[in-house]
């Protein structure tokens, strides 16, 4: 049991209090200078847009909220301003028959999510102007966010520009593309959807050892033997290679958010310009493997619980800076073994 109690959900640990690690895209799509940012609200035929003026109107007040992201780092207290999505409810009155809300951001991809009506509500979700007394930077979702206490931050949308109500649901953009839980409990650890590889296909890959440029996410092989497998290019999210052995192998530029990788055997394994965010590596053989240019937010090498602990060396390569993304516990042991 952490020391923070109830505060931190199964498997998530704390960034340091002055970070706020950058995830996803960086900034939404270009906008007119002279062009001020609007929210539109949706049901049906009927529209009404809004100003950030107009939003704040509503009744801005102050919010403090615990964030927990799906890659494992959380952070506590965190202070925002803004309008509870109940005071939009009330402005705009939806009709009963919307039972789900599809929150819309001006990016390129037109990222989105949604939430059901009633847990929306229910778990206090607002839309954010300010953090820390300061106008929501751009690169955190300003000028106007959704924040949706309880929930995995993914459930939380940058650079807002639309909310739709609607009587059907209609999965977001990390739920359609990357196989992200559509409720996102951080308590219940509803990070992705149960997956299962085509069992024909997944003995074939692990009689070759070849998965270049596959998609698997939520790829089983616990325990197996699997020395010299080449991975290039490959989608692992949420994959499962505790205990395999995994020596030598091949994994530049995949993409193991999530995996499972505990107790494995990786020596001199290469993850590459590798997307391990929220990996777990506790009590794995890391000697001779090359983290060169991984993106590491909360990748853990060690287990403050059951004292699990990665085996690195200084053939361990792992870049500065994504020592430094790493939460601190987990930064002070990279750096006294990896040195």
């Amino acid at each position: 049991m952490n020391e923070l109690g109830d505060r931190l959900p199964p498997g998530q640990q704390l960034v340091a209090a002055d970070k706020w690690p950058l995830v996803g895209e960086r900034v939404p799509s270009p906008i007119s200078a002279d062009t001020p940012w609007a929210l539109s609200l949706l049901e049906g035929d009927r529209s009404v847009r809004l100003t950030l003026d107009e939003i704040t109107a509503l009744g801005s007040e102050e919010f403090t909220v615990d964030i927990h992201c799906v890659t494992r780092w959380s952070r506590l207290d965190c202070r925002f301003c803004g309008v509870a999505l109940s005071k939009i409810f009330d402005f705009f009155q939806p009709t009963s028959s919307s039972r789900f809300l599809r929150f819309v951001a001006k990016t390129e991809r037109l990222h989105s999510t949604s939430l059901l009506v009633k847990d929306a509500l229910d778990l206090g979700t607002f839309l954010a102007t300010h953090f820390d007394g300061e106008p929501l930077s751009v690169e955190h979702g300003g000028p106007l966010r959704s924040v949706v206490p309880g929930r995995y931050f993914y459930k939380s949308l940058k650079w807002l520009t639309e909310i739709e109500f609607t009587a059907d649901d209609q999965l977001g953009y990390w739920e359609t593309e990357a196989g992200y839980h559509n409720v996102g409990d951080p308590w219940k650890e509803e990070q992705f959807i149960a997956t299962s590889v085509d069992k024909q296909l997944a003995a074939r890959l692990l009689a070759t050892r070849r998965l270049d440029g596959e998609n698997l996410m939520g790829f089983a092989a616990r325990g197996r033997d699997l020395a010299g497998l080449t991975a290039v290019d490959t989608i692992l999210r949420n994959a499962d290679f505790c205990a395999a052995n995994l020596d030598v192998a091949d994994f530049r530029r995949a993409n193991l958010s999530g995996a499972k990788l505990r107790c494995a055997s990786l020596q001199g394994a290469t993850f590459e310009e590798s997307d391990i965010e929220g990996a777990d590596f506790c009590g794995a053989d890391l000697r001779g493997a090359n983290f060169a240019g991984a993106s590491m937010f909360g990748a853990t090498f060690v287990d403050r619980d059951s004292g699990d602990a990665a085996v690195l060396d200084r053939t361990t390569i792992i870049d500065q800076d994504a020592v430094e993304s790493l939460c601190p516990l987990q930064q002070d042991f990279v750096r006294e073994h990896a040195a």
